[in-house]
């Protein structure tokens, strides 16, 4: 069981919280300009990283706000906990070496 800190009321149950996925994941500039393959990537195509990755929650039974979480998905450490809008905390190390990855359709990230 994981003991989520909140960063508005502190450290609570993971119970009280909802993943809301990969965090950091622009909208596109012109949605309209996109082509149906491009739109079902921004959709659908996450990253599945190893390691340090940054997520969404929501404290869904406390204040309703959300939050963006940097864990382990490996040993499910927590790293950092930060509000939206701030930038990763380790800079978006992992996000970078995602970026060179093909997906298995031959589509560039």
């Amino acid at each position: 069981m994981l003991l989520i800190s909140c960063p508005n009321c502190g450290p609570r149950d993971e119970t009280e919280f909802h993943y809301g996925g990969q965090a950091h994941v622009a909208y596109p500039e012109n949605p309209a300009a996109l082509s149906d393959r491009e739109w079902a990537e921004y959709l659908f195509y996450r990253d599945n990283t190893k390691g340090a990755f940054a997520e969404r929650w929501v404290h869904s039974t406390g204040c309703r706000q959300w939050f963006n979480m940097l864990r382990d998905t490996v040993s499910y450490e927590i790293q950092s906990i930060y509000r939206m809008g701030e930038p990763r905390p380790d800079g978006g190390r992992a996000g970078a070496a995602a970026a060179t990855i093909t997906s298995p359709e031959g589509a560039q990230k």
